[in-house]
């Protein structure tokens, strides 16, 4: 008798955590409003597919650190210094220090996603530098997945999400006057004159 009851404890302890009861959040089911000074932009990130990515911008988010951030980069087939030529628009916190320490780079091989129009992304340097920038898509950017040639060392970037909501605003953003002054040769006639501010981001669901 004992030994029955235990089984069917069991088989309910195992069913009821199948079900979000559990308090395993699902990725898809993380989505974020991002509220700028061009109208409001909305996110869902991949947290099962991209955990590792997708936990570190939520901590940031979490933390109110993007309160205040801009998109302050666009990039073009127009002023593009790369190759092959992307579109995309990147914002962060800039050269403000990080409260987070540098991310393991989770490449598209192994996550699976892609980058396609209005996907969102980190950007990085080195692999394993990624902390606070971002950037979004417009188009298909191939050349942005692992094995591409974007970067030397073929890794691509880390795609954690995507616009699900107010891909206007981020047309609108890509479209600003982009001709502040900088001396990075690469940067030039790609930073906003006038960056757009990010007031807030926080989760919706």
């Amino acid at each position: 008798m004992s030994c029955n009851w235990w089984r069917l404890f069991l088989l309910a302890l195992s069913i009821s955590c199948l079900v979000p009861a559990c308090g395993k959040e699902k990725a898809q089911d993380v989505r974020l409003e991002m509220i700028t000074t061009l109208g409001t932009i909305e996110l869902e990130l991949y947290a099962e597919q991209a955990p590792l990515t997708a936990t570190n911008f939520l901590r940031l988010v979490d933390g109110g650190h993007f309160a205040g951030a801009t998109f302050y980069r666009v990039v073009s087939p127009a002023n593009d210094n790369g190759s092959p030529v992307i579109s995309v628009i990147q914002g962060g916190i800039g050269d403000a220090a990080s409260p987070l320490p540098p991310i393991a780079h989770e490449t598209t091989a192994t996550t699976g996603l892609r980058h396609l129009d209005g996907s969102l992304s980190m950007a990085r340097g080195e692999v394993g530098t990624a902390t606070t920038e971002f950037f979004i898509c417009l188009g298909a950017q191939r050349a942005l997945d692992y094995g591409g040639t974007r970067n030397n060392d073929g890794q691509g970037f880390a795609v954690f999400g995507r616009v699900i909501g107010g891909m206007n605003v981020v047309r609108e953003i890509h479209a600003a006057p982009a001709n502040a002054d900088t001396d990075n040769e690469y940067l030039k006639g790609q930073l906003l004159e006038q960056p757009v501010v990010i007031r807030s981001v926080r989760r919706i669901r």
